[in-house]
Order: structure tokens, then C-alpha cells, then sequence
């Protein structure tokens, strides 16, 4: 491609560059926006019509929306049909959460079992687009795994780093079993994070954590599914967990995108659930500070446990666009929302309960009024962390009460024993 129809916008100086420049931050260092043109946006009816079309784009939940999203060359596009996840009415964690009604959108539901592939198709797609052959990323799981997928679906070669210590080793094996050179180097994921965008730039290796701008652009998919997913009705609030804020960051940018184009009437309110013991955004919301300053992060729900955020820039931006809020809730409320939603039959990983969790939280405080129109994000599968699961109902997790256990029972074997069981 010789031009694009975007072109890259530092968030902080406003400086532009061209939209194929090989760059993820400004010369500033601030991070960087795709800003698009949208000269051939298309109508409400052409994104419903697409749904019935069995293209391989219109199949996906991404390229369905691929003029909103990232216009480039079809033959460039890396896609596993992602997307397409389910938003469930949840009448029993309504219940817990004070709500009258609550639908969930699960982006567990993603071919490799988080959100992070609706961001990683085009980041790869970029990649492609690029002419690059191999990519990175720094990631305690959910981001490798996709990252891994991708890479080998488009004949890339991947890399990943991840950080010693705690990590969900069902994430880890999904980036090994897709072929991924994996790097555990000593210290957390913000050391493995600052390491992974040294190597890229001085190997030519193309970096896909969510300092890639074109990261953010599929993650909008997910506030345009749910708006699709509703007949293009806005709801009164969305709310998903905060970790690396790309995904506020990408639900807040989309939806100021389609309200600029009159595609929708108004923007929802947008909260931001922080783990306790990774609340650096949390922190600088309450007190009203302009900038974020790092943590040492640590908390249960891995998939958020970040100190540094990469996107808090944006994101607070999106907040202020959205009239939104931030919140916290610590790992004793993450773990029992995770077991009231894994009850429901809906099942997620902890990261994703803190969605739960802090709408108990904020209806509790009356942020959210109990009659509000709500949607929560789920963001991985039940079995990215199957060992936090067991722990939790056998009661043995350090700190924690198993609140909602659902411990296993022995017996012997013998029927009448299992029928006294079972009358019980």
C-alpha cells in the first residue's frame, strides 16, 4: 500500500505522521492514535446486512466492521473469525450486583479465549501490511496466546517475553503449543514490557502489546458487537476491567467515533474496575491527578496485574468523553464475584469478575442506579486460570475465604452412600 486512509496522532503533542509509518510512539515519546478519514463509512443497514454474509471479513466480528476498524487490503487481513461473542442476560448476578437486569459480553468466547484477539487480527493484519516477518509481545498470557495464534496462522515468526513469578500456565501453553519462542526474563511484566520495545527497535521485530495503536482499532470491535448486538440501542453504562487500559481506551474511541459520524445518539457511561493491588488509574482518578504514576503491582487476577499502564493516557481521555468512573475492588470480591458467575453458567477468568465485582461495588455506592441499562465485559475463558478454580472451592488460596465454595465430596464408592448423598 502507498497511502492509507489514516494517518497516526500523538495523544500528547499532537504531531502527526503517516498511517504506514513503521512507529509506535511520537518523537515525544506520548503514544500515538490511527485518526481515520472514514470516507467510506458505511450505513447501520450495510453492518446488519453483513451479518447474513458468508464472506470470510463478514464472518469475522472484527472485519465485519473493517471501514470503522482498519481499511486496508483484503489480501494483508490475518482473521480466525473472532468476535461474534454472546451477551447473556444474567439475572442471578443482577441479583448479586443490585441491578434489575445485567447483560454480559463474553469475549472469553474468542478462538484462543480472550478479547486480545480482536486487537491482535489487526495488529498482525498490520504486520502483514507492513511487509514484517516477525513479531513480539510482553505478557503474562492472554496476549501471548493470541499474539502466538496470529503469528503462526500468517506464517509470522512470534516472540514472546514474559516476566518470572506468577502466571497462568493455561495461557502459557497456549503460546508454546502454537510455536512461539518464549523469553521468562527475571523481574515483572513492566520490566519484560520495556525490554520487548528495546528489542524490537533495535532487531526490526514488529511489537504488538498495545503501545501498537493499531491494537486499539480491533478492540473497538467489542462496543460496536454490543451495539449490534442491541439494534444499535445504547446502553447507560458499560463496564470491563482495567489492566493496560487498551480495551477502555478502544471501547471509549469508538464509540466517540460512531456518535461523530451519527451512527448513534449518545455515548454510554464507561467504568473502569481496577484489581486493589493494581490500581495505579484507580489511584490518580480519586485523588484527580493529570498523570498516573507506576505501582508494583500484584493481585490474583493476573490478566490485569500491571503497574504501568501503557494506555492510561487515552484512557483518561476516554473517561472524560464518556462521563465514566473508575473503581476498585480487591481479590477476596473478585474471587467470589468469579464463583457467582462461573454458577451462572457463564464462567470466566478472575480478571474478567472484576467487571462483577465493581458493579456490586458502584451500585452499592449509588454510581450506578439499580434500574440503569448495564452491560459488563467479560474479558477470558473460565480455563485461562483453571488453578485460581480449584483453589478457590478447595478453600486453600492464601488470604482468601472460599466464600461460595463448591468443594468435591468423597465417598466410599458404595451406592447407598451415594444415594444418601444425593437425597441430600
Amino acid at each position: 500500500m502507498s497511502h492509507a486512509p489514516f494517518h497516526l496522532a500523538c495523544v500528547a503533542c499532537a504531531a502527526t505522521f503517516p498511517g504506514l509509518e513503521l512507529r509506535y510512539r511520537c518523537d515525544c515519546g506520548g503514544v500515538l492514535d490511527v485518526v481515520h478519514a472514514f470516507a467510506d463509512a458505511p450505513s447501520l443497514g450495510d453492518l446488519d446486512a453483513r451479518l447474513a454474509s458468508k464472506a470470510p471479513l463478514d464472518r469475522s466480528g472484527v472485519w465485519r466492521f473493517r471501514e470503522l476498524i482498519l481499511p486496508v487490503d483484503a489480501q494483508h487481513v490475518a482473521t480466525r473469525r473472532e468476535g461474534n461473542t454472546g451477551l447473556y442476560d444474567a439475572p442471578s448476578l443482577a441479583t448479586y450486583t443490585g441491578l434489575a437486569a445485567l447483560r454480559l459480553k463474553h469475549e472469553g468466547e474468542n478462538p484462543t479465549g480472550s478479547f486480545k484477539d480482536r486487537g491482535m487480527t489487526t495488529g498482525v493484519t498490520m504486520a502483514r501490511a507492513l511487509g514484517m516477518t516477525r513479531v513480539a509481545c510482553a505478557s503474562t498470557g492472554n496476549t501471548s496466546a493470541s499474539m502466538a495464534a496470529y503469528a503462526a496462522a500468517a506464517g509470522l515468526e512470534a516472540f514472546v517475553f514474559i516476566p518470572e513469578g506468577k502466571i497462568a500456565y493455561g495461557k502459557l501453553s497456549q503460546a508454546l503449543a502454537y510455536g512461539a519462542r518464549t523469553v521468562q526474563i527475571e523481574g515483572d511484566f513492566d520490566a519484560a514490557m520495556d525490554l520487548v520495545q528495546q528489542v524490537c527497535a533495535a532487531a526490526g521485530v514488529y511489537l504488538l502489546n498495545s503501545v501498537n495503536p493499531f491494537r486499539i482499532e480491533g478492540q473497538k470491535a467489542i462496543g460496536f458487537e454490543i451495539l449490534q448486538d442491541l439494534d444499535w440501542r445504547v446502553p447507560d453504562w458499560i463496564v470491563l476491567p482495567g489492566g493496560n487500559l487498551g480495551n477502555s481506551t478502544a471501547l471509549a474511541k469508538g464509540m466517540a467515533e460512531l456518535h461523530a459520524l451519527g451512527l448513534i445518539d449518545r455515548l454510554p457511561r464507561v467504568a473502569v474496575v481496577q484489581a486493589a493491588g493494581a490500581n495505579p488509574l484507580y489511584t490518580a482518578w480519586r485523588s484527580g491527578a493529570e498523570t498516573v504514576e507506576p505501582v508494583r503491582a500484584h493481585t490474583v487476577a493476573t490478566a490485569i496485574q500491571i503497574g504501568n499502564p501503557v494506555s492510561w493516557q487515552k484512557c483518561l481521555r476516554g473517561l472524560r468523553q464518556t462521563d465514566g468512573v473508575v473503581t476498585e475492588v480487591d481479590d477476596q470480591a473478585i474471587l467470589d464475584a468469579k464463583a457467582m458467575v462461573d454458577a451462572a453458567g457463564i464462567g470466566a477468568e478472575p480478571a474478567s469478575c472484576a467487571t462483577v465485582a465493581g458493579l456490586k461495588r458502584l451500585v452499592g455506592e449509588g454510581v450506578i442506579a439499580p434500574d440503569a441499562d448495564v452491560v459488563g465485559i467479560l474479558t477470558g475463558h473460565l480455563l485461562k486460570d483453571p488453578d485460581v478454580v480449584v483453589g478457590y472451592h478447595q478453600d486453600g488460596l492464601e488470604g482468601i475465604t472460599a466464600t461460595y465454595a463448591n468443594a468435591p465430596v468423597k465417598v466410599r464408592g458404595a451406592l447407598d452412600e451415594v444415594l444418601a448423598l444425593l437425597g441430600g
